[in-house]
């Protein structure tokens, strides 16, 4: 049998397909049927900041409600709670809790909105005993006065405060909307991550024309979604220091085979996985050995990165050529 195992972050992982951040990852139950069907790792949902400070502000207010009609509690009825029972206790306990049942390495996935936001909880994350963290960059800059070089600097910034602050390995999942890719993850490696996921998949909103309303719409990932990341990951294996993940479009085992081949270390898998359930796991680590030995590969290690950027023969194929190739030889449907 061809060697599955690869290293993720520093971390060596029994094949290279991780469970990514999605409400299945945030049931234990789930969290032990995805060990038991052989994944490699699992990212635990995002801890949202500003949906702890939005509780914390909920619960006190509630307590304090009517205090100030009596003189005797002039500081409230109650003690202040402190940050483990209004704010991410809940999550911690998850991390701790997954930590105790199940084999494969937690990583624990932070959504910041402050500076010291991203560091204060990266710290208890740290603590509650995760083995990574993943920074979910999901930055929108809907100023328009706010440049892209301050919005790189800015992300650059809380890499490198989070660094600082935590001693276990930190990846950074980024969206595909940067003015040059290449040179930011460059940057961000140096600032301390050990690793890139690309791409985080943002919800677009759509408006609905019966209430005028603007709504959130949320569909599942599509195979040919996948294209971006896999072009990506392809052009920077061998130039940025670090992990690669492909994450957005991984269905099966012909898309985890793929990843490899332009560069990953792995392939993260949610949208899969919520259609047909952890067993989904166990048929695509199948089907990706088979490949392999189909292949005479040996192990994972000597597949990757042989079709990415640096080695393919013709690299254009990841280039503008593509794009203009894909046109001159497309017909129509239609006579």
């Amino acid at each position: 049998m061809s060697d599955m195992t690869t290293t993720y972050l520093g971390i060596r992982l029994r094949c290279p397909l991780v469970a990514s951040s999605s409400p299945l990852t945030g049931d234990l139950d789930h969290l032990v049927a995805l060990d038991a069907a052989g994944i490699g790792a699992v990212v635990l949902p995002s801890l949202f900041e500003e949906q702890l400070v939005s509780d914390s502000l909920a619960v006190h207010g509630w307590l304090e409600e009517g205090a100030g009609a009596f003189g005797e509690a002039t500081t409230g009825y109650v003690p202040e709670l402190d940050d483990y029972n209004t704010g991410p206790g809940n999550y911690l306990r998850q991390v701790e809790a997954a930590k105790k049942r199940i084999e494969v390495p937690v990583i624990a996935s932070l959504n910041g909105d402050t500076p010291g936001g991203w560091v204060r909880y990266a710290r208890l994350l740290a603590d509650a005993g995760a083995d990574a963290i993943e920074l979910n960059v999901y930055r929108l800059a809907a100023d328009p006065s706010t440049t892209g070089r301050a919005v790189e600097q800015e992300v650059i910034q809380l890499v490198s405060e989070v660094r600082t602050a935590v001693g276990v390995p930190i990846a950074v999942k980024l969206s595909p909307f940067w003015s040059a890719l290449g040179s930011f993850a460059g940057q961000l490696a140096a600032a301390g991550a050990n690793g890139l996921v690309l791409f985080n998949r943002f919800y677009q909103p759509d408006i609905d024309l019966e209430t005028l309303d603007v709504s959130p719409s949320l569909h599942l990932s599509s195979a040919q979604e996948m294209r971006l990341p896999l072009r990506w990951v392809a052009m920077l294996y061998g130039h940025v220091k670090g992990s690669l993940a492909v994450t957005t479009g991984v269905l099966g085992w012909r898309e985890v085979a793929k990843a490899l081949l332009a560069g990953a270390d792995v392939a993260m898998m949610a949208s899969a996985l919520l259609r047909h359930g952890p067993e989904h796991v166990a048929t695509t680590l199948d089907g990706l050995q088979r490949w392999l030995e189909a292949g005479d590969y040996e192990s994972v290690d000597q597949l990757r990165g042989a079709l990415s950027y640096a080695a393919v023969a013709d690299p254009s194929g990841y280039e503008r050529a593509n794009y203009l190739q894909t046109l001159s030889h497309y017909s129509t449907v239609w006579k």
